[in-house]
């Protein structure tokens, strides 16, 4: 089931899709509190808007989120849980990721945590053309 942009009813998320579909990552950064954090799939955290900002206008470039299911929970202090599973759109894939958001009673984005739903061998199968990846060796303990 698709979900159209327009029908988000938080406008924090919808400002947040809107504005990453956009390529307008410094808008998208505003939308997180100050001390507010963005996990990547895979890279370490981003804190703050400078540092999202930085990794948005580096990895995002290109990008097209496509929510289709919207999951809402009230937390502690007025806090909101959000869940949004979608796809996202690249020059080179389309992959299933899930977006869980927390958001203060100001419904800034606390927390973005963005994660891939696919298998390692599906990542792997869907890189970039003429991307180069070498394994990593094991690790003995």
């Amino acid at each position: 089931m698709n979900v159209a942009l327009e029908t988000i009813k938080e406008p924090t998320l919808l400002r947040y899709f809107r504005t990453l579909n956009a390529g307008d990552f410094t808008e998208t950064a505003k939308l997180f509190a100050k001390e507010g954090v963005m996990y990547p799939p895979i890279d370490p955290a981003m804190i703050g808007a400078a540092e999202i900002t930085a990794y948005l206008q580096k990895e995002a470039q290109g990008i097209k989120a496509e929510p289709q299911q919207i999951v809402s929970e009230n937390l502690a202090d007025n806090h909101l849980q959000i869940k949004v599973t979608g796809k996202a759109h690249t020059s080179w894939c389309i992959v299933n990721v899930m977006w869980l958001f927390i958001l203060n009673p100001k419904r800034e984005i606390l927390e973005a945590k963005i994660k891939l739903l696919a298998s390692p061998q599906d990542l792997i199968a869907l890189r970039p053309p003429h991307q180069e990846y070498t394994e990593l060796p094991e690790l003995n303990h």
